[in-house]
């Protein structure tokens, strides 16, 4: 029994790195007496529609054609207008929009030439996450395996300032996993150890069995979905990946013409389950789901759009045929959000105390605040669920309100009381409050 504990706890599946699992005190685990706190940032790319995403006048989200699909979680969701990305310097709006984004902090000089404004290089501070990430860490009661997991979905294989949005610290870009099967390897091990899991898994049925009969509904029902997980991923990953060898597309001259595989909404949920499920076993506690990248040229041909999404974005408003296309890209990314807020909502909490998204903050957030503009002002931001969220519906909060405010508002939300994040001048009214 000992060796296969080991083992598990390897994995990260024995009651131990399974705090929710409160009922399986009696068998050893330690138990969790802390509220969780989570945060997930989910990016999206190339701005939005301002006439489609904004709110009325009276502030009713339903007013927004884009964000119709949040329409389930109308009571935890926050949308917050006059916030802009004032950091400045070096690099055109998306480069400065994608990797000053969640540092608030100037790219260095460089020699990546963007559309406009001097060549540029990498941000020069760590972004938001890694440094709640670094908070939580070094405290025993919330440290966790991974720290942090940096998912992309669809994100090409190349590093610019325009690929990546998460920094360890200055000159240090952290490079999305674009993969499901490589989170899968990360997460549960190689194919071999998820070999030896099912059959350990097996060899524990009766020890699992006699656990069940102690646990709240609620704890068996994570224990049943973390069981599964494995075996259902595999399933689909190994489905997935023979549609891709036979529908693949052919490559194109254009190197600017990114081809998206038919199949990405299929790899979003795989993505999206592979967090939910990894912050339900306390692996880690915050995670960014990277969609495609700023200045992306990805063809949504599910969504019957073939031109690229950034050429869309550049057409003037009265072009009504972009604008519908464009639409229905914001309105898709809008429903992956729900997706994920819903996995979370449908996921108990430890002992009874609601659900995952009641302790997950998502935060939604675009490079750019309208495509055809390349503007940094009115960066259209949303939140689902969790701390940053005690206080749904609109916020006019002002206008060109720095995002440094707002990341440190994050940070505070999380526990972290620092007094500034990123370039310090503009934290200098403090963390944003739209309470």
């Amino acid at each position: 029994m000992t060796s296969r504990r080991h083992f598990l706890r390897e994995l990260g599946i024995t009651a131990g790195a399974l705090p929710f699992l409160s009922g399986l005190q009696s068998f050893g685990a330690p138990t969790t007496s802390a509220r969780k706190q989570r945060l997930i940032f989910m990016f999206s790319p190339n701005g939005t529609l301002p006439a489609k995403f904004w709110p009325g006048k009276s502030g009713d989200l339903s007013e927004s054609t884009i964000l119709a699909p949040l329409a389930p979680f109308h009571d935890q969701t926050s949308v917050l207008k006059g916030i802009s990305n004032r950091v400045g310097g070096d690099g055109d709006s998306h480069m400065r929009g994608m990797s000053c984004l969640l540092t608030g902090a100037r790219l260095h000089p460089g020699n990546i030439q963007g559309g406009g404004g001097p060549p540029a290089g990498w941000a020069s501070g760590i972004s938001i996450d890694q440094e709640i990430k670094n908070f939580l860490q070094k405290n025993e009661s919330t440290r966790t395996r991974y720290g942090s997991l940096e998912i992309g979905v669809a994100v090409p294989d190349r590093a610019d300032p325009w690929t990546r949005m998460c920094y360890a610290g200055s000159n240090r870009p952290l490079a999305p996993l674009n993969d499901p099967y490589q989170m899968l390897d990360k997460l549960y091990g190689q194919t071999q150890e998820r070999k030896a899991y099912a059959s350990i898994l097996d060899s524990l049925g009766a020890d699992l069995k006699r656990a069940s009969k102690v646990l709240s509904s609620e704890d068996r029902i994570l224990l049943e979905q973390h069981m599964t997980l494995v075996e259902e991923m595999e399933r689909e990953i190994s489905a997935t990946t023979q549609a891709v060898e036979i529908a693949h597309p052919e490559p194109e001259l254009d190197p600017n013409i990114e081809l998206v595989n038919d199949n990405t909404p299929q790899l979003a949920r795989m993505q999206i389950d592979l967090l939910v499920n990894a912050m339900a076993n306390d692996m880690t506690r915050i995670g960014s789901l990277q969609f495609m990248r700023s200045v992306g040229q990805a063809r949504m041909r599910w969504l019957d759009i073939n031109e690229g999404h950034h050429s869309l974005s550049h057409e003037p408003d009265k072009n009504e045929g972009a604008q519908n296309k464009l639409e229905k890209i914001n309105v898709w990314f809008a429903e992956q959000l729900a997706y994920l807020a819903g996995r979370l909502k449908k996921t108990p909490e430890a002992g009874g105390a609601g659900n995952m998204l009641d302790h997950t903050t998502i935060v939604w957030v675009n490079e750019l605040g309208k495509g055809n503009s390349h503007t940094l002002d009115d960066l259209p931001i949303v939140t689902v669920g969790g701390e940053a969220t005690k206080n749904p519906g609109f916020h006019h909060v002002g206008e060109k309100v720095p995002h440094n405010r707002f990341l440190l508002s994050l940070a505070n939300s999380m526990g972290h009381t620092i007094k500034s994040f990123g370039e310090e001048k503009w934290c200098a009214e403090g963390a944003l409050n739209w309470s």
